[in-house]
């Protein structure tokens, strides 16, 4: 299950998502995307469940893009400090 780092706080916006980390003071926001990629996990779904979303949001999208994508979100989460496995 993945979370959010501890002291991470979390608001949804008309754009996404904004994220702040109270102990060091960074700041992340989020594209729609990846906002639909943290909701998805934070809501005890994985990967796969991310992918389904956002290929139902862009109907038509290639889905090995989509996958392509989700990983590299993840990622980019992972590295920023903002999740944890």
């Amino acid at each position: 299950m993945v979370t959010l780092k501890p002291g991470v706080l979390l608001t949804e916006t008309e754009y996404g998502m904004a994220l702040l980390d109270q102990k060091s003071a960074e700041y992340w926001t989020l594209n729609p995307t990846a906002a639909v990629v943290l909701r998805t996990l934070l809501d005890g779904r994985g990967t796969e469940q991310a992918v389904e979303a956002l290929a139902r949001q862009y109907e038509g999208a290639d889905a090995d893009q989509i996958a392509q994508d989700v990983t590299g979100i993840v990622d980019d989460l992972r590295s920023a400090g903002i999740i944890t496995p």
